[in-house]
């Protein structure tokens, strides 16, 4: 059998890795022509640390990843810590630890792992289509494939969405812009194993430790999409928009690097339940495109490619059979992280400034059972931590 899949990101790279595995002949596409991943950084929770264990990286992706020992929030104007407790309570739970990796560093984990010289850059699909036999692949360049099989794994603007689902659909967005990127350890910000995080006004400023003595840091800020923004101007636009929060945020915001800092708005996608139209079928933010706040866009995907993998495991021979049962076992999982990312979304950033006000109330009560419960339930549920 052969395997077309289009993305090489990080659910479409775990899909091809994994479906290799098992001795499917696979062939990835991309349209990107260099290795310029969006964010800094990505959470990988356990779930996700799992299924790189899983796909044979057990061993790469610890010496990539950040040791979190503890998180704590913080007052954002104080400086006062709302509450602070210690990681290995989930660590034990789940039975993994959970590991921050610098993006473009994971990514080229995973480009390795396939092998980078038999990736396809600089090929962008612009259709695709099923048939009796074969699914087919257009490409912008006038480059026409066929394949047994076709992964749309092409992210937030997926055209094979498009194609799977028989018609396009919108993406909301979430509230928010989110800066992030890398900086140096610096105590005066955060302890160098902890995952800290000011919050205050339905805004939000966060480090987290990653390989190599560097932290990744994001700031959350609550405004109307669209709005313009001149790259380069990340340290005038945050130290305006966090005037007279802690130290800790003014040391943040002098440290970072404006040629460097990312700004994403923040967007994601109604579940929907439509993942397989006879070959093709979508993995990834094609099928599950979802916000930040929960960290579990990236480790979704990488759980897709690992169910992607026991389905054909368990119909080696029906490639619809074993569609069919990847759609069943993914479906309901992914959508529901999605609507959990989206309900701790309005929370973390004031939709309902009452809930928000709670929420801080209750982590100045906090000793992180609740947080680790929370997590925990995230974490649990896909195919490698039933």
């Amino acid at each position: 059998m052969k395997a077309v899949i289009i993305g090489a990101g990080m659910g479409g790279l775990s899909a091809a890795i994994a479906l290799k595995q098992i001795g499917v002949e696979v062939e990835v596409y991309d349209q990107i022509t260099e290795n310029k991943p969006v964010g800094a950084a990505i959470s990988v929770w356990s779930n996700g640390v799992k299924c790189l264990n899983h796909l044979g990286l057990e061993k790469e992706t610890a010496a990539l990843g950040g040791i979190v020992d503890s998180m704590s929030y913080i007052d954002g104007f104080t400086g006062d810590p709302m509450c602070r407790f210690s990681m290995q309570p989930l660590i034990d739970e789940v039975g993994q630890r959970p590991y921050p990796i610098a993006r473009a560093e994971l990514q080229l984990m995973l480009m390795n792992a396939y092998g980078i010289d038999d990736i396809h850059f600089d090929k962008k699909m612009v259709s695709v289509s099923d048939g009796p036999d074969a699914a087919t692949v257009e490409f912008a360049d006038g480059t026409i494939l066929s394949a047994d099989l076709v992964i749309g794994a092409d992210g937030a603007r997926s055209i094979a969405r498009e194609y799977v689902l028989g018609h396009p659909v919108e993406r909301r967005y979430a509230g928010y812009v989110n800066f992030n990127g890398l900086v140096d350890v610096d105590e005066t910000i955060g302890p160098a194993t902890e995952w800290t995080t000011y919050v205050g006004d339905g805004k939000r400023v966060s480090v987290m430790p990653v390989a190599g003595d560097r932290f990744y840091f994001f700031f959350d800020v609550t405004m109307p999409e669209g709005q313009p923004y001149r790259p380069g101007t990340a340290r005038e636009f945050l130290a305006e928009s966090f005037a007279g929060w802690a130290p800790g945020v003014q040391q943040l915001i002098v440290a970072l690097d404006p040629a460097t800092t990312n700004r994403v708005e923040i967007l994601d996608l109604d579940p929907f339940h439509t993942w397989v139209r006879g070959r093709v079928a979508v993995l990834g933010d094609a099928a599950h495109n979802t916000t930040p706040d929960i960290g579990q866009g990236g480790c979704s995907a990488m759980e897709d490619a690992v169910a992607l993998q026991f389905a054909f495991v368990e119909h080696p021979d029906d490639l619809h059979a074993a569609l069919a049962a990847y759609e069943s076992a993914r479906t309901e999982r992914a959508g529901e992280l999605v609507l959990r990312a989206r309900k701790r979304c309005d929370v973390t950033h004031a939709k309902d400034p009452a809930a928000t006000a709670a929420w801080y109330d209750e982590l100045r009560s906090e000793d992180g059972t609740r947080v680790i419960r929370g997590i925990v339930s995230n974490i649990v549920g896909g195919p490698l931590t039933s």
